[in-house]
């Protein structure tokens, strides 16, 4: 298996190094950005496999990067951390951003949040084993039904 890559985006400098102490021998690579714009442009340079970002960032929000992923990498999954719970917000998140879970901060136990990356690249990998048959790629014979 491939090694896997996690980012995880959030303004505040404390939280990402607590994410990093806490991910670290985790197995998979973390890489980690202070904004949703340095975001971006790490996923236009490496291959990410799962996105988790606070909601309450300056300039572009949680929600904001959120479309984004969807909109030009829709395999990646997408994960809200966030202390922010104004129920429109994230019910916004789920349905315009189809985010897979949605993890509070603070975190009750460091294994919470590890436990929740570990089943977003699951999920991940799940759902791309089942792509190519989703997506309506010939399976078996070829050969179109004859007419008579």
């Amino acid at each position: 298996m491939n090694e896997k890559t996690v980012l995880f985006v959030d303004d505040e400098d404390r939280i990402l190094k607590t994410i990093e102490r806490i991910v670290h021998r985790k197995p998979f690579k973390a890489i980690f950005a202070e904004s949703g714009a340095a975001a971006l442009k790490l996923l236009e340079s490496q291959e990410v496999h799962v996105v988790v970002t606070d909601m309450r960032m300056p300039e572009m929000t949680g929600l904001q990067l959120l479309r984004e992923v969807k909109d030009k990498y829709p395999h990646i999954v997408r994960v809200v951390l966030s202390g922010y719970t104004q129920i429109t917000t994230l019910l916004t998140a789920i349905n315009e951003g189809e985010i897979f879970r949605y993890v509070t901060k603070p975190w009750e136990k460091n294994e919470d949040l590890i436990s929740v990356v570990m089943a977003a690249l699951e999920h991940g990998e799940k759902a791309q084993a089942v792509q190519p048959v989703a997506s309506g790629a010939p399976s078996g014979d070829a050969t179109p039904p004859s007419g008579t």
